[in-house]
């Protein structure tokens, strides 16, 4: 493999996301090499961007990442009017990103005491590649710019785009795929010069998923105050990052949900889009029932092997375009290749009316909710053992079709890899969970089945139990899976995070996983591994073979606290806290395993996406964790811990929401929790 073949990393880049745009650059802003680009609806606009003086050092300085897509770099242009070793002469790049439109500030100042004299130029490239291409490390060949008046235009088919500056440089020239924009400077000493540089692009067929038309994000704002703490610095940052991954469905633009995550997946993902929207109910319901509209008017109808849809099946990912994936993978644009996207649009449905929904827009997705369950019933087990399994049916798609996806993420504890179909222990816990949270609603809502979807349920607990359960010297533990021959995928992994909470298992089951969980070889002092670290095959830079995933050490937070076990969830969560500080409180989609033990940091994974939603919305579930509370707002009540572990003392909570009706949580100095709940509200306190 050469090195072009190699997936760009991402750790040192900087990324500003404001869906379905995002645009990612080096740490002083050049934009140039690898992954660097403004993107807009899965194609690189401009490949280049670049500000410098010929035959001077362009040395950075600072950096600053604003909110809601603002950055700011500043770098030295060293060897000019320079008197002593002092820097005389700055440029500022200030970057303020809109979907659709890049818009970058330059100033030039001397602070020196000489007259600096100077060409800068700003030189840029379009290749309007997509993302795949990107992706695998391909370069895109640049497409040869038209000069027009004041700025740049390129076109490739449907794409466009212009670039213009304010004001007009003194030179514009277009040679081959390089677009430069040049400027004579002359400044005196204290003197500063400044220009204005915007990039838009258009797509002729308009966006696949639009950005939303106002500046309000369908979420309450979270808030925690009191004494300065990680977890308050964490909430703020993802509110932000979350903020910038919003998209809405053209077929109805009031509904929104959030995109995966930058730079790979800014699109529609049933698994990423669900746990991002369940993680977030706390805050309100309303980005919950955007997403599940926006998936049911896409839930399969038809049976299609080369797409993987089948009738009530909930989608895995939109593009515009098939993507064309390593090792002869190709994706179609509308692919339903997910195991477990379904299950967890069941539970979303459920949570979301239990955190209050309205009852109408429940309503409304009933019919959905069978269709899915008769998924579960007619196409889940495709060889009638009693348990949701997957296959790729194409040949070409996903081999993994769990949240563990990469092709080598499910194996056995000696190395082997697990062949198809698998049957995933999380999928098991998410079908169980869906089954009873279904029958609760249509008992709610006066529709048949539920009695037949609770005895489903029961059945397919005690076959779980009967069959996915295996033992080792520490003991018993579920195993990650059975594979094609019904053999159990022995390994250790964090997939058993996933049954807590769900009512597959029962409490002495629920501390054997939280024994596992806890143990060195899973908890990394950082998060949980993907994999135990006494496997073979463990990797600590492993996509799902070692490395961390924030969303799924909150699922395993949250899981502990609902079954109980507070003692156990807390530090797993202020790993999780300790993390998110090392990456200035943006958690990105993954980091690597290595313990804390041997770097004081987390290592990143260097091609991890950030921002990624669930990773953003892990800190939404690790407070509501933190708090015990849940919501029954059909019932009007509450839930909520009586104590908050150690070190979350004295700290107040807003924003939290149930029924669209503010709730206020206290944490005082012993700490104690209070919620103020709305009126008409009773409120549960255990221990």
């Amino acid at each position: 493999m050469s090195a072009i073949d190699l997936q760009p990393f991402l750790h040192d880049a900087q990324l500003s996301v404001a869906a379905p745009s995002f645009c990612a650059s080096r740490p002083d802003g050049r934009i140039g090499g690898g992954a660097d680009g403004f993107y807009h609806g899965d194609r690189r606009i401009l490949s280049r961007l670049e500000a410098c003086v010929a035959g001077l050092p362009n040395a950075p300085v600072a950096g600053t990442h604003g909110e809601d897509g603002q950055t700011s770099f500043v770098t030295v242009l060293r060897g000019l009017a320079e008197l002593t070793a002092d820097p005389a002469v700055t440029l500022e790049r200030r970057r303020e990103l809109r979907p659709g439109r890049l818009v970058e500030r330059y100033t030039v100042r001397n602070a020196g005491g000489l007259t600096a004299r100077l060409r800068l130029e700003l030189r840029a490239e379009s290749d309007f590649a997509a993302m795949d291409t990107v992706k695998a490390g391909r370069a895109g060949e640049p497409v040869p710019p038209i000069a027009d008046g004041n700025g740049l235009r390129w076109h490739d088919g449907p794409l466009a785009a212009a670039l213009t500056v304010r004001p007009a440089p003194d030179h514009l020239t277009a040679d081959s795929g390089t677009g430069t924009l040049g400027f004579d400077l002359e400044l005196a000493p204290g003197e500063s010069w400044q220009a204005v540089l915007e990039c838009t692009a258009e797509h002729r067929d308009g966006d696949l998923f639009p950005a939303p038309s106002a500046d309000a994000a369908p979420w309450r704002t979270p808030e925690v105050t009191g004494r300065d703490h990680h977890l308050a610095h964490w909430i703020t940052r993802s509110h932000h990052d979350l903020r910038g991954l919003l998209l809405t469905d053209p077929l109805r633009p009031a509904d929104h949900f959030l995109g995966a995550g930058a730079p790979w997946f800014l699109t529609l993902f049933g698994r990423d889009s669900l746990w991002a929207a369940r993680m977030m109910l706390p805050l309100g319901t309303e980005l919950a029932a955007g997403t599940l509209r926006t998936l049911a008017r896409r839930q399969g109808r038809a049976v299609d092997p080369a797409t993987e849809e089948q009738p009530g099946k909930i989608l895995h990912e939109v593009r515009r375009d098939a993507q064309h994936l390593d090792a002869g993978s190709q994706l179609p644009p509308c692919y339903y290749g997910t195991a477990d996207a379904t299950p967890l649009w069941l539970t979303l449905l459920h949570d979301a009316w239990r955190w209050g929904m309205p009852e109408d827009q429940v309503e409304e997705l009933l019919p959905h909710a069978e269709a899915a369950l008769a998924w579960l019933a007619d196409h889940a087990d495709a060889d009638g053992d009693g348990f949701l399994e997957y296959v790729d049916s194409s040949g070409k798609g996903l081999s993994n079709q769990g949240w563990k996806d990469s092709s080598d993420s499910i194996r056995f504890r000696d190395g082997r890899i697990a062949d198809a179909p698998i049957a995933l222990s999380e999928v098991q816990a998410y079908a169980y969970e869906a089954a009873v949270a279904a029958a609760a609603l249509l008992d709610a809502f006066g529709r048949p089945g539920a009695d037949r979807w609770r005895q489903w349920a029961e059945d397919l607990r005690q076959r779980f139990r009967d069959r996915f359960w295996t033992e080792d010297a520490h003991g018993p533990y579920p195993v990650v899976a059975l594979d094609g021959d019904k053999r159990k995928v022995d390994s250790i992994a964090s997939n058993m995070g996933h049954l807590l909470g769900t009512g597959l298992l029962d409490p002495a089951e629920s501390a054997l996983v939280a024994r596992r969980l806890t143990a060195p070889g899973m908890d990394s002092g950082f998060g949980l591994r993907t994999l135990d670290a006494d496997a073979t095959g463990f990797n600590p830079l492993g996509y799902h073979t070692g490395s961390v995933w924030p969303h799924d050490s909150a699922i395993a937070v949250h899981g502990l606290a609902r079954a109980g076990l507070h003692d156990a969830a807390a530090p797993l969560a202020a790993g999780l806290v300790r993390a998110s500080a090392a990456f200035d409180h943006r958690l990105p989609e993954l980091f690597a395993g290595y313990p804390r033990s041997q770097y004081a940091r987390p290592v990143p994974y260097p091609a991890s996406c950030r921002p990624q939603a669930w990773a953003a919305a892990a800190s939404v579930q690790v407070l509501q964790a933190l708090l015990g509370l849940e919501a029954d707002a059909p019932n009007r009540r509450l839930l909520v811990r009586a104590q908050a572990p150690a070190g979350y003392e004295s700290l107040q909570i807003t924003g939290l929401t149930v029924a669209g009706l503010p709730i206020e949580v206290t944490i005082d100095h012993t700490g104690a929790i209070t919620l103020h709940a709305p009126e008409g509200f009773t409120v549960t306190t255990n221990p």
